[in-house]
């Protein structure tokens, strides 16, 4: 089946080409296409000039919707979700293809090496993994990875599209939900990490408004008490 990968992209004109130049290397993938959210810097030019198609958004709608559109324009049966600052690293979702093209998992979530340096204090990903235990009965590794491959129908499946960065949870809940087969797959992927500064803290703290207000959602549609 045509497989294609979509890489949502906010200001990331540093690294896009990186990323397009290493998912050219996976013989597999048919099509790349850039999804600039509204970008303020040079990320559309580079993406075009790396050779991928581009999509540029009028303004920035956030990762769900970026996704949304990137799903909607691919032509594949079976989509990557890339983040666009994985760099040379991105050559690792050939590991995330394999079982899905071989009928083995309907979607693979990349679980990323350690991280090199103190980053928040675990509240995002506690409550993403609580999230997941909670609606989905499952201990995952990886709940807020944003690498993944799944089939298309997965992503169709969805009853109420996940916010922002909650996309990752609201799509590891409604997989295991509905009986689709999940595989975490270990990676030797790398992106740029968030320290203990103020940038860093203002990106936990919009990934943790994006992610209770998901769960929200699911909790409601599912009737499951917290």
């Amino acid at each position: 089946m045509q497989v294609s990968a979509i890489i949502p992209a906010y200001n990331e004109a540093a690294v896009i080409g990186a990323t397009i130049r290493a998912l050219q290397k996976i013989p597999e993938l048919a099509e790349i296409l850039v999804i600039d959210d509204g970008s303020e810097d040079l990320t559309a030019a580079q993406a075009l000039l790396a050779g991928a198609a581009v999509r540029r958004l009028p303004q920035n709608v956030g990762k769900g919707g970026a996704l949304q559109e990137g799903v909607r324009l691919a032509q594949g049966e079976i989509l990557c979700f890339v983040d666009a600052d994985l760099g040379q690293s991105a050559v690792e979702f050939r590991h995330l293809l394999r079982p899905v093209l071989a009928g083995e998992a309907d979607m693979t979530v990349a679980v990323f090496p350690p991280a090199a340096r103190p980053g928040g204090f675990g509240l995002v990903k506690g409550l993403a993994g609580y999230g997941v235990n909670k609606l989905a009965g499952y201990q995952s590794l990886a709940p807020l990875s944003g690498q993944r491959v799944l089939r298309r129908e997965v992503w169709e499946s969805l009853q109420t599209l996940p916010f922002g960065f909650g996309v990752e949870v609201g799509l590891t809940v409604e997989c295991l939900r509905q009986g689709y087969r999940l595989q975490e797959i270990p990676v030797q992927m790398t992106h740029r990490e968030t320290g203990r500064d103020l940038s860093g803290f203002k990106h936990r703290g919009r990934q943790f408004l994006h992610l209770l207000r998901t769960l929200i959602q699911l909790w409601a549609g599912r009737g499951v008490k917290v």
